[in-house]
């Protein structure tokens, strides 16, 4: 009985004395990233086009109360070499649109009141916050003013009347049987699309500043709202 509790006690030294040595990791904050990489097949010179900044604090809030899933990481095709980059925390269905441009900030307005179940968010094209999904899909400003985009997941984006297609294949019924739609040819979808374009401030008007700021109970399906009330309030 001696022995055996002089085992028990030298047994239990020992595992203290491990522990000591391997504690488990801290972590002092809840927040999280997602990392975007960088590829590449022949030399390591090559230039990376993976690499996109990192996210506001906001973000990382938002995607904190959403499902796993709900991470977007940049596509990178299969490489035998592969890069840690910027770590970055984008979001999936996010609509980029030109925000001082009447039209558009009223379809915003209308996706806002049919999506119920708050499936789609949204970035103002004037926003930084912007910028990492324009650089993900490889796309410049003057690009999404001439045409709208929507980043629907990892290497799927979407612009034009394709884009405005996709974004009502989320919404509920009746809206998302216009979908359909689809089946018509995309060179003619997006020619009426441009010619509505092309017109839309002469015909709607434009304002100086993101017209979402003119309706602040909108702001919580941006993206990029604290950026945009740091704006306003700078503006006071």
């Amino acid at each position: 009985m001696m022995n055996m509790t002089a085992m028990l006690g030298r047994g239990l030294r020992n595992l203290t004395a491990v522990t000591r040595r391997a504690p488990f990791p801290h972590y002092s904050s809840p927040s999280f990233y997602c990392f975007a990489y960088s590829t590449s097949m022949s030399t390591p010179s090559q230039p990376s086009s993976g690499v996109v900044s990192r996210a506001s604090a906001s973000d990382v809030a938002d995607v904190v109360e959403e499902e796993a899933d709900d991470v977007l990481y940049p596509h990178a095709a299969a490489s035998s070499s592969v890069k840690l980059a910027i770590p970055t925390l984008l979001q999936p269905r996010v609509v980029v649109y030109d925000g001082v441009c009447h039209l558009c900030h009223r379809g915003v307005k209308w996706v806002i009141e049919a999506d119920k179940y708050k499936k789609i968010k949204f970035c103002c094209l004037q926003s930084k916050a912007a910028e990492p999904y324009l650089r993900v899909c490889g796309v410049d400003r003057e690009d999404v003013l001439r045409r709208f985009l929507f980043i629907e997941g990892p290497g799927l984006y979407y612009r034009a009347s394709t884009a405005a297609l996709k974004v009502l294949s989320y919404l509920p019924l009746p809206y998302s049987a216009f979908s359909a739609l689809s089946v018509l040819p995309t060179p003619l979808r997006d020619a009426v699309y441009d010619y509505v374009a092309k017109q839309r401030y002469d015909w709607f008007g434009k304002s100086e500043d993101c017209l979402v700021l003119q309706e602040k109970e909108l702001l919580e399906r941006f993206i990029d709202r604290e950026e945009l009330m740091d704006q306003s309030q700078s503006e006071l």
